[in-house]
């Protein structure tokens, strides 16, 4: 049986969410019935915050989106794809080195599945925003405000023990 296409899923770190992963969830959201933001666990990947606090935060900040489910997966994106019903991946981009790398994950994720993926431009406002970069400016005090949601903001002072 082929996936529901009306089902999509938006695949990522997280480590933190920032307003341009928001606004991608937003206007995702708009394009499905229904909207999983899977949060990827990789434990090669040194992470600021456990898989649990990235989904607690996540579903903080979604709160305010009916459709948008959140939940935390390893292994294939393809293999939670299928265990949701999902037939679409949907992938924001910032620039061409973005779509470089997500072109191939596409094209990958449809050979092993056949499960189709959207690019959403990212908004202007947030096309040089990455989690990292938020973290960076963080850890040295500065304003992250215009960024990232406020209770990512005061985790992230607490998590660097700033005041």
């Amino acid at each position: 049986m082929k996936p529901e296409a009306r089902i999509a899923v938006c695949p990522g770190s997280f480590d933190p969410v920032t307003y341009g992963h928001l606004d991608i969830f937003g206007r995702a959201s708009q394009l499905y019935d229904e909207l999983w933001v899977a949060v990827f666990h990789n434990a090669s990947k040194n992470a600021m915050f456990s898989v649990e606090e990235r989904v607690e935060l996540l579903r903080e900040t979604t709160a305010d989106i009916p459709n948008v489910r959140v939940a935390s997966f390893q292994g294939l994106v393809v293999d939670f794809c299928q265990k949701h019903g999902a037939g679409v991946l949907v992938k924001g981009v910032r620039a061409v080195s973005d779509f470089d790398y997500e072109l191939q994950m596409a094209q990958m994720n449809y050979g092993l599945r056949g499960i189709e993926t959207v690019f959403i431009p990212t908004n202007p406002l947030y096309s040089f925003l990455s989690s990292s970069m938020v973290k960076d400016v963080a850890k040295w005090g500065g304003d992250i405000s215009p960024y990232a949601p406020e209770i990512v903001q005061s985790r992230l002072i607490e998590r660097l023990g700033q005041d």
